[in-house]
């Protein structure tokens, strides 16, 4: 009976030894995934801020601002950012249905979680469709 009872000794240390870097891993991939969810909610939020300027001038000055403020609101830091607004729809005749869009590309970085197979960074891009008021004044 005595022999029985010794021979689980070490059995626990063994099976954390095995279990820990898969739960290790488990853990950066769970990681990795919460920064490209957040990058990916931030980029949609900034897409439809720059959209919704008011002309067309402020619309491509004003921008790249709305989208770094809503980047690094939410704490998103990207390693390049590119803002591209289609302002075309402000050069049709008031009365008239338009839009402006807005797009808005982020290359949030990943090399920093260290687990091997994961990419160094991943592109998130979002565009954002914005009515521009029929009755509104265009410039």
């Amino acid at each position: 009976m005595r022999r029985r009872a010794g021979g689980d000794r070490g059995s626990a240390a063994l099976e954390v030894a095995v279990i820990a870097p898969a739960i290790i891993a488990l853990l950066g991939l769970m990681i990795a995934f919460g920064r490209v969810v957040d990058a990916d909610g931030a980029v949609d939020a900034a897409a439809h801020a720059a959209s919704l300027e008011r002309d067309a001038t402020s619309a491509q000055s004003q921008a790249r601002a709305a989208a770094e403020d809503s980047l690094s609101g939410d704490g998103v830091t990207c390693q390049s950012t590119d803002v591209a607004v289609d302002t075309s729809g402000y050069s049709l005749d008031v009365g008239q249905a338009a839009t402006v869009t807005a797009t808005i590309s982020c290359t949030a970085r990943l090399s920093d979680i260290g687990l091997p197979g994961l990419p160094g960074s991943k592109t998130l891009t979002a565009s954002f469709i914005s009515p521009i008021d029929t009755y509104r004044g265009r410039q």
